[in-house]
């Protein structure tokens, strides 16, 4: 069964930056996600490059769309442009980091 980009975007709210206790999906971080024929692909980014959760986080993504839609082949691409800024946060992250 396919996953719409709304579905696995759903399942990557279960994977939060550590430092900051939000969800990646509402900090902005995930820039496209969609299933393809032989895998799920993934172009995102970090708050900072060397970020040191990188492979935390990275491992996250990974485990919530294989574990969930039981595809193997997940392919996490991070890009650092265009760059992260607060802005790219949804209203709920803002509001739990205080931005308001």
């Amino acid at each position: 069964m396919a996953h719409s980009e709304e579905q696995l975007r759903e399942l990557l709210k279960e994977v939060y930056d550590p430092e900051l206790g939000v969800n990646i999906v509402d900090l902005g971080l995930i820039y496209e996600v969609r299933e393809e024929p032989d895998r799920i692909y993934v172009r995102m980014t970090l708050t900072t490059p060397g970020c040191p959760l990188h492979d935390t986080i990275a491992s996250g993504v990974r485990w919530a769309l294989a574990e969930r839609t039981g595809r193997e082949n997940v392919d996490i691409d991070i890009v650092w442009e265009p760059k992260w800024s607060p802005r790219m946060m949804t209203t709920e992250a803002k509001e739990m980091l205080g931005f308001f």
